[in-house]
């Protein structure tokens, strides 16, 4: 069985492919995607940040995302204790769906049950980047 550490590496992997369903394959069904109980991006209808539950929720963040032409994205390390996983991540979007472009440095938090399946990813942001690129958008559902 991968590690939690590997997993998170192949989910990255998949996502440079474009392979939706070989990440959905490492999600546990009722896996809480940015789940927050106060998040400001959500509080200001980011549609890539939006609560989702359950793997049935999650490809509307992928697509979402795909509308968002990322023209740079790098796993820039990746570190595990006990049943998390966190990647220190550089994201870019210049999208014409934006009509703004923006760059951020984030981490993604992954946390898995003992079945070695996603229960739950968080983004840590920046926040305002998101909130500006969202309220500038044209055509990204909301």
């Amino acid at each position: 069985m991968k590690t939690n550490q590997e997993i998170v590496q192949a989910i990255y992997e998949a996502f440079g492919q474009g392979n939706i369903p070989a990440i959905l394959d490492h999600l546990a069904d009722d896996v809480q995607w940015e789940s927050w109980a106060d998040n400001s991006a959500q509080q200001q209808n980011v549609p890539w940040l939006k609560a989702r539950q359950g793997k049935e929720a999650v490809p509307e963040f992928f697509s979402i995302v795909g509308q968002l032409n990322l023209t740079d994205f790098q796993v820039l390390s990746i570190m595990a204790g006990g049943n998390q996983v966190a990647a220190e991540i550089i994201v870019e979007t210049a999208s014409s769906a934006l009509a703004t472009s923006f760059r951020d440095e984030e981490m993604h938090l992954w946390t898995f049950n003992d079945e070695g399946k996603v229960t739950r990813l968080r983004h840590y942001t920046d926040t305002f980047k998101h909130i500006q690129a969202a309220k500038a958008a044209t055509t990204v559902p909301a």
